[in-house]
């Protein structure tokens, strides 16, 4: 049933060019922003990562609010717990929704062909954050609805329990300071969330924080051996190879559940784990309902500084963006532009808004407080990153080789972290070598 993205793109490529490429509604056509909210109708699917928004409620009450501007459109959500993985599936054929969510696993260079422009960069660009991410030949095709800064969100009071006050300013201080929650307190250090996997992708969007470096995911295309000492993939690698190896992770990684993750980190029953700052407001909602406090959540950066601070990298959320095959693109656009400009959703998360000039939210004023740097993530070279990635089938940007990496290190999977890092430094220098070749 699941066919390669090579075979895939190349049958969809044909569909498009069969396209009439005319605005409007017609199939290939721009997702032009409505200038009427009284002539725009039709019944809309959006496909979301958010199931419990969906069971909360939450998300209906978006679209409750979206109606009274757009009373034409019915908008209709579709949950999927394994996101990644069932729109992949999805995308092999041309029902997948009308307004997505972005998968990791696409590369940039792919967007046209499954995805709607939805305008000029230099127009968009005047009032969103992040349009360079999903940037095809001056279009863009995905507006991420929120930005994400990188860092542990963790739980300040079992922390404190166990004698922690100051943030780790070092890989060895933070794994010491897991040895010591381990030692003083009943939680689990670090939770990996290993089995639904996505979490884990997380890791990748601390490149740039080691160094404090904007260009260090750039540097990828002309880095030989990124698993090197001294690099940021080495540093964060080595980072959760060494929480894993010392057992400072739940006793199951293959048990792991998303959901109860946020509960059990609520209570104190987890000690930190590596996430988004868009996580921070889930944690607390969890925390709430169990009757615990909210406040006792807090996040902290990646550990380590540059010149005496420490750096946290700012990077878009995923992008939502319009199916090229639907014939509700104008319906489609008017959710995606209403639902980041008007909702408020990233306001009530505590989430940072990708609206250009947006403030940072109280969730991160520990990071204002404390004066972290918050830097972008280049990614001009994103193409030719994204193309040696593939070629040397690593898959930076999916779960798959730090599954293994998490595996290799409990023992679950031969070598060791020299062995795997000179296995994934192999892997990324021929597919350079080739590609340049």
């Amino acid at each position: 049933m699941r066919r390669s993205w090579v075979t895939l793109v190349a049958a969809i490529m044909v569909a498009a060019t069969a396209c009439s490429g005319q605005g409007g509604d017609e199939r290939g056509g721009i997702a032009a922003p409505p200038s009427d909210p009284a002539k725009v109708s039709g019944e809309i699917t959006v496909l979301t990562n958010r199931t419990d928004q969906i069971s909360d409620g939450t998300l209906e009450k978006y679209a409750a609010e979206f109606r009274k501007v757009y009373p034409g459109v019915k908008v209709k959500f579709e949950g999927l717990t394994d996101y990644e993985g069932e729109t992949k599936i999805r995308m092999n054929t041309d029902k997948y929704g009308d307004v997505l969510l972005i998968p990791n696993s696409l590369s940039v260079e792919q967007y046209p062909t499954f995805f709607a422009p939805l305008g000029k960069a230099d127009e968009l660009s005047a009032k969103f954050d992040y349009t360079d991410h999903a940037t095809v030949d001056g279009q863009v095709y995905g507006l991420a609805n929120i930005g994400v800064a990188n860092g542990f969100v963790y739980n300040k009071a079992v922390w404190t329990k166990a004698g922690i006050t100051d943030w780790p300013a070092t890989p060895e201080e933070f794994v010491a300071d897991l040895e010591t929650i381990k030692a003083k307190t009943g939680a689990v250090p670090y939770y990996t969330n290993y089995k639904d996997g996505w979490p884990l992708t997380n890791w990748t969007n601390a490149i740039g924080s080691p160094e404090c470096d904007p260009g260090a995911y750039d540097a990828l295309a002309t880095t030989g051996k990124p698993w090197t000492e001294g690099s940021d993939l080495y540093t964060i690698d080595k980072l959760l190879y060494t929480i894993v190896e010392k057992e400072l992770i739940e006793p199951d990684p293959t048990t792991t559940n998303w959901e109860d993750s946020k509960a059990q980190i609520g209570t104190g029953k987890v000690a930190s784990m590596w996430l988004g700052s868009w996580a921070i407001s889930q944690m607390r909602a969890a925390a709430e309902a169990a009757g615990e406090n909210p406040d006792d959540i807090g996040f902290m950066p990646f550990p380590a500084q540059k010149d005496g601070k420490f750096c946290s990298v700012l990077r878009p959320d995923y992008q939502y963006a319009v199916n090229v095959h639907s014939d509700k693109k104008t319906a489609a656009r008017a959710w995606i532009d209403w639902y980041i400009t008007k909702s408020g959703q990233a306001a009530a998360e505590g989430s940072i808004s990708s609206v250009k000039g947006a403030p940072l939210p109280d969730t991160l004023k520990a990071f204002t407080d404390n004066d972290v740097t918050t830097i972008p993530q280049h990614q001009k070279n994103r193409a030719e990153v994204n193309e040696i990635d593939k070629a040397s089938e690593i898959g930076i940007t999916v779960q798959d080789y730090r599954q293994k990496l998490v595996d290799v290190a409990r023992g679950a999977a031969d070598g060791d972290m020299d062995s795997y890092f000179d296995e994934l430094n192999g892997k990324w220098s021929e597919a350079q070598q080739t590609l340049g070749g």
